[in-house]
């Protein structure tokens, strides 16, 4: 299992996996969470660290009322794989 935790003060989440530091970074405005960069380097890459992130990001906008615009491509591609998060959708 793969532990996400939020950084408020950088406006990221964070997993740490095997000592590397992978993160999905965004911004809040008001009530929209832009999602503007996931990063999983490739030593740890393939394991699914980036869908963790993104799923916990989403989750997260849902439980906090706000919508997402996805402008990192793969939270975009992620959105559109998982339908069950296009009422987020910015």
């Amino acid at each position: 299992m793969i532990s996400v935790t939020q950084d408020l003060e950088r406006s990221r989440y964070t997993a740490t996996v095997d000592g590397v530091l992978c993160v999905l970074d965004y911004h809040l405005q008001g009530n929209i969470m832009t999602i503007t960069h996931t990063g999983v380097p490739s030593q740890v890459g393939g394991r699914g660290i980036a869908a963790a992130l993104t799923r916990h990001a989403l989750d997260a906008a849902r439980a906090n009322g706000w919508k997402v615009r996805p402008s990192c491509s793969y939270a975009d591609a992620y959105m559109r794989r998982h339908p069950e998060y296009s009422d987020l959708l910015a």
